[in-house]
């Protein structure tokens, strides 16, 4: 397994949750800050491929940039590497936490998929 990495924002309750299960679990990860250092276009792509998510779930529709730049009114309308393109230079607009090994993902923390996907 490549070594896992982890894009997660420290002021987030939920991410703080889910870096505590993996590593009260003994899951070792690299830990990225999403706003200063979000996932590159090339991971994003990967999570998607998996096709376990869709585009619109990598959008934190909750956070206050996804509400200011209007992307629900905006988002059906973009093409699939211009929001791929806008997530990798915007992290506040990633749900988060997003956790990788190049294989694996998970975006969000649900403890249930957590240990079926790292457990």
């Amino acid at each position: 397994m490549s070594q896992i990495q982890y894009y997660g924002y420290n002021k987030c309750s939920t991410c703080r949750k889910a870096a505590k299960w993996l590593s009260d679990h003994g899951v070792e990860f690299t830990e990225h800050a999403i706003v200063d250092n979000p996932p590159s276009q090339a991971v994003l792509k990967k999570i998607l491929a998996s096709g376990e998510y869709e585009l619109k779930d990598l959008f934190n529709k909750s956070g206050v940039l996804y509400r200011e730049m209007n992307m629900k009114d905006k988002l059906p309308a973009m093409s699939k590497a211009d929001a791929i393109k806008l997530l990798a230079a915007n992290g506040k607009l990633i749900k988060r936490p997003i956790v990788t090994d190049g294989a694996k993902h998970t975006v969000g923390f649900k403890e249930d998929q957590f240990k079926a996907t790292w457990g």
